[in-house]
């Protein structure tokens, strides 16, 4: 019969080391970080956004991949697509439907759905 094994205790493998949390090895507090330079980063002084253009239309027809053509009440068509917050909420959308698009200066011909009106 065999005697049980013995296992010999060692220096606590990899306890403390390696990345986690406030454990030694690297990473740590650094210290105070100094401000932002003007105009950099998210908590510096940023230009605002460029703001987005909201304009009430029409589902005209619906497409593919979750892309809607969308008739707005000046003539013009836009290719618009569903927001994220709508696709969480499997907000459906058929043609008639009134909605409210977000649209930028850049690109006209491109929008967002923000709202089921």
């Amino acid at each position: 019969m065999s005697s049980p094994r013995q296992f010999k205790k060692s220096g606590g493998g990899n306890r403390g080391k390696g990345r986690g949390g406030n454990r030694g090895g690297g990473g740590g507090w650094r210290g105070p970080q100094p401000p932002p330079a003007p105009g950099r980063g998210k908590h510096g002084d940023t230009a605002e956004k460029e703001e987005a253009i909201e304009l009430d239309g029409t589902v005209s027809a619906v497409l593919a991949g979750t892309m809607f053509r969308v008739a707005l009440r000046n003539g013009h068509e836009v290719l618009a697509h569903i927001s994220g917050k709508m696709r969480k909420r499997f907000i459906r959308l058929v043609v008639g439907d009134q909605v409210k698009i977000e649209m930028s200066a850049y690109d006209t011909e491109k929008a967002r759905i923000v709202y089921r009106l």
